[in-house]
């Protein structure tokens, strides 16, 4: 085995030890997920350790017992014992896969319309909806950031925060492009039009994870508003801060609070500063994409959502499911379920054998 029982019992021991005195939240949480993953694994070992002693007392009885009875009964029961091992060693390997570190992160998620115009905006809504009750499914909250909405009730884009608990693992798949294959409201032919929006998912960055100079930072306020005069605040409530070195761009103005709006606009920065920086360390470590399903070329085509069949193709596992208005209405699992077994695959194959 990789790992010994005694060098896991010992780690959890100084788990133990930690959680007795860390008071920081985040510290405290990861200490928890660690320990609970760790004592499984435990378990785990402690049985397979009883299965190989049980295996071995077994062959050295049947080497030395000549009753022809109990040799029948010891072979069965070696049977036993070895697809017991056989199954355990399956487990192990899953348990053994390196977690993702930002798996258990809160979810930034961006929606852009694509080509295609009002149609493009009408989808980039209806990835919304998705997204939001699939975020009610788990149990996640839904916090919007920024949107511009159009008149037919479509979004140009729209950023929010999905919180929870391992909100970042099951939405990050998510990035990538999105198109759709259908006839749109605004057509009057009866012709089919295929659109796209792309769709960004970042982890929510800690602060202890990047740090931001607030020298570094142009904050700008101004009024937030919607089309046809709806939400339209009397005071400066909406915050834009752009991060001067590196030119990136936030807003947000879902918020009538000023400091809630800066708030939630530095959240979204730190993670943008964070995955920027985690962008130029992956560009010289290429090999590590080998172990992932797609989880971060915002250019490439993952999914096609196709009216006339019914149909969803997730290009990436090559994946159809012919259930297009349960996925739509947030049934997401259908799909994300699935890109986790083959991410897991691929994790425990690029490990090898225990």
């Amino acid at each position: 085995m990789n790992m010994e029982l005694s060098e896991l019992k010992e780690r959890i021991s100084e788990i133990e030890l930690k959680l007795a005195s860390v008071v920081q939240e985040e510290e405290r949480r990861a200490l928890i997920q660690e320990y609970k993953k760790l004592q499984h694994l435990a378990g785990k070992l402690e049985l397979r350790e009883k299965l190989e002693k049980e295996l071995s007392e077994a062959e050295e009885i049947m080497a030395t017992e000549e009753g022809e009875e109990l040799i029948n009964y010891l072979s069965e029961e070696k049977t036993r014992l070895e697809k017991q091992l056989k199954d355990i060693d399956e487990e192990l390997k899953k348990l053994l896969v390196p977690e993702d570190p930002n798996d258990f992160k809160n979810a930034l998620v961006e929606i852009r319309a694509g080509t295609g115009g009002e149609e493009a905006a009408l989808f980039a809504a209806d990835l919304f909806k998705m997204y939001t009750r699939y975020a009610e499914n788990k149990k996640f909250k839904v916090y919007i950031v920024d949107s511009h909405p159009t008149p037919l009730g479509g979004f140009k884009e729209i950023s929010f925060i999905v919180e929870g608990p391992y909100a970042y693992k099951y939405f990050k798949f998510e990035s990538g492009v999105h198109r759709v294959q259908r006839i749109p409201i605004t057509e009057t032919g009866g012709r089919i039009h295929t659109s796209t929006a792309s769709v960004v998912v970042l982890p929510e960055a800690e602060e202890a994870e990047v740090n931001i100079n607030m020298e570094d930072l142009r904050i700008d306020t101004f009024r937030a508003g919607g089309p046809g005069g709806q939400y339209v605040n009397m005071t400066d409530s909406a915050v834009r801060i752009t991060h001067i070195p590196t030119g990136i761009v936030v807003v947000c103005q879902d918020e009538r609070s000023q400091h809630k709006n800066k708030a939630k606009a530095l959240r979204l920065l730190r993670s943008k500063l964070k995955d920027l920086e985690e962008k130029k360390i992956e560009d010289e470590m290429r090999s590590k994409r080998k172990s992932y399903i797609g989880t971060g070329d915002r250019s490439e085509k993952i999914r096609t959502y196709n009216f006339p069949q019914n149909r969803v193709t997730d290009h990436r596992i090559d994946l159809s499911v012919y259930r297009l208005e349960d996925i739509l209405n947030g049934d997401l699992d259908l799909l994300v379920q699935k890109l986790l077994e083959a991410e897991e695959k691929l994790k425990i194959e690029s490990q090898g054998s225990l």
